[in-house]
């Protein structure tokens, strides 16, 4: 089973980071548009390919993404309106989450057959998510899916102050 790492809350502080494997290799790249509505994502693999597209829905109460691998739309990211815990509903073909999103710590089914788990970790380069990957083939998804969660919850930290929590 791969193992990836995405350092946590790395959208919120940085437009680029890197997406590592458990001997600190880059396996991928996430780049982010700044200041530039929507606001996107693209990763890209080694190669400098771009593997996977996330698109903020523009004008949305609630964080909304699209999310593209190899140029194709393959899921819808949205967090419910909720007071006390994170919810997100995720829109996507036969693909099921299932754990606690807020903590980031879920497990990704497919026809519900087991295609990765992410949990938070503490890896030598700090606080990040561990990603592990069951089905080699899922693995631009799981990685998009992982960056766009983590980007809806640094949105709705940045709204707290006006949306209750």
């Amino acid at each position: 089973m791969r193992q990836l790492y995405i350092k946590q809350k790395a959208l919120s502080l940085s437009g680029k980071f890197s997406v590592k494997d458990e001997l600190e290799n880059k396996v991928y790249f996430v780049e982010g548009s700044f200041m530039k509505i929507p606001k996107t994502f693209s990763i890209t693999n080694t190669a400098r390919q771009e593997v996977a597209m996330i698109r903020q829905k523009v004008f949305s109460f609630l964080p909304t993404f699209f999310v593209d691998v190899h140029g194709q739309k393959k899921m819808t990211i949205k967090r419910e309106l909720t007071f006390l815990k994170a919810r997100y509903t995720i829109d996507a073909a036969r693909i099921e989450v299932r754990g606690n999103l807020r903590d980031m710590d879920f497990q990704e089914y497919q026809n519900r057959k087991l295609i990765g788990t992410v949990s938070k970790k503490w890896f030598k380069w700090g606080d990040c998510y561990q990603l592990k990957i069951a089905d080699n083939e899922m693995e631009p998804l799981l990685v998009a899916l992982v960056v766009a969660i983590d980007c809806a919850k640094a949105a709705r930290v940045a709204a707290a102050p006006f949306a209750g929590g």
